[in-house]
């Protein structure tokens, strides 16, 4: 395949991954800051339309093994379009049913646009080494969306809620512009052989490949150490750092590190072999994360040298799992059932990142913009995250042999 084919399978990363940015991250914020919304009812509604969404997936994920590909992105879009830019625009009043259903629309969307996409992107590379260029230049568009979607609320507006409302406006124009550079400039109809399989043969299937379960292991500790910080990210930075206007400006560094530091993963990737290099990526983020705990008002300077090593870390833990996934899934023949269990697995650590998290902060004293319980941010933002990170890399090294594959 040319170059010109990967990056233009490539392109659609990018609005994919600018609307993902504040559906996880600037949501809670928001609807702190602009809504009657409590923390707890908060974090349940978020916890139960996640939990909803994600068990979904293995559904969407089967349908991809036996639809057009490129049909379902072109059904699934526009919902995700629709539900995004409701979701970024609360209501004064009735602010709890609207969040309900704008998640519902947007989850939906996204969910059967992602997956499809995904599985595509699988049958599309030929051997290991294709499926990681693919995958990489998905998720290196896609770090140009977040990095997008990081600073744009700061140009759009000087509130940040302002600027994050303006943000949903954006997406509809820059989602059809890459969606017709993927769906015409990227080759193969992304279609699996038809299959009379069940759905709940299909899983079956998908979870007795030891390999894969192992990964989704790694996946699962991995996705929580890095889904609490980001929940947490615009709390911290207004609360214990003290320096909230400076969050968008944050976020891109963390964001434009990671997608400068994805060609030496596929580079080092392909030298040590993709779980070796993951590993080291594993290792360098819990180096560099480790001081956080040590943050008070007015370090923005070592927080902004965290977040250049941690997204350094980001590259790897972006392009290499999801490559190696593909290699799994495409073995099975069923590239699609895979990345339904994969997206099922991330939302549930996002899931309970947002759903677990907020609650036990307000449990444990910590109140938004007054002071209160700031130990206990701190704890579950800056401490928690390491413990996690520190079982997937454990669990990784441990299974290396069997997940490293080279064809």
């Amino acid at each position: 395949m040319s170059p010109l084919r990967i990056l233009g399978y490539g392109v659609l990363g990018l609005p994919l991954a600018f609307a993902a940015l504040p559906v996880y991250v600037h949501v809670p914020r928001l609807y702190t800051d602009t809504t009657s919304l409590d923390l707890a009812l908060l974090g349940a509604i978020m916890l139960g339309t996640r939990l909803c969404d994600a068990c979904i997936d293995p559904w969407l994920g089967w349908l991809a093994d036996r639809l057009p590909r490129r049909h379902m992105l072109i059904f699934a879009l526009p919902l995700f379009t629709i539900g995004f830019v409701a979701l970024l625009n609360p209501p004064a009043v009735f602010a709890a049913p609207w969040l309900i259903v704008s998640l519902v629309l947007t989850y939906v969307g996204f969910s059967a646009a992602s997956i499809s996409y995904q599985a595509w992107g699988a049958s599309l590379g030929a051997c290991s080494a294709l499926r990681t260029r693919l995958v990489a230049a998905r998720e290196g568009f896609g770090l140009i969306g977040v990095i997008l979607a990081a600073a744009l609320p700061g140009f759009l507006a000087s509130d940040l809620s302002v600027g994050t409302a303006r943000l949903a406006w954006v997406l509809p124009p820059l989602l059809l512009l890459a969606a017709a550079v993927t769906l015409f400039g990227a080759e193969g109809a992304g279609r699996s052989p038809p299959s009379g399989e069940s759905l709940t043969g299909s899983l079956a299937r998908v979870l007795g490949n030891q390999p894969f379960v192992r990964l989704l292991l790694v996946f699962i500790a991995n996705g929580i150490a890095a889904a609490l910080p980001a929940t947490l990210f615009l709390f911290f930075v207004a609360d214990v750092l003290g320096a909230s206007s400076s969050s968008g400006a944050l976020l891109a560094l963390y964001f434009v590190a990671g997608a400068a530091s994805l060609p030496g993963w596929i580079w080092l990737a392909g030298y040590l072999g993709r779980v070796r290099a993951w590993a080291l990526s594993m290792l360098l983020a819990m180096l560099s994360f480790a001081s956080a705990c040590l943050l008070g008002p007015g370090d923005l300077l070592p927080f902004a040298a965290i977040c250049l090593a941690s997204g350094l870390a980001l590259g790897a833990d972006l392009a290499l799992p999801a490559a190696i996934a593909a290699d799994l899934g495409e073995r099975q023949g069923q590239s699609g059932a895979c990345f339904g269990i994969w997206n099922f697995i991330s939302k549930l650590n996002l899931a309970l990142a947002a759903g677990l998290a907020l609650p036990l902060l307000q449990l444990f004293g910590y109140r938004p913009d007054s002071g209160e319980g700031l130990g206990a941010l701190i704890g579950v933002y800056a401490l928690l995250p390491l413990a996690f990170k520190l079982l997937a890399a454990f669990m990784l090294w441990r299974w290396r042999d069997l997940l490293e594959i080279r064809s």
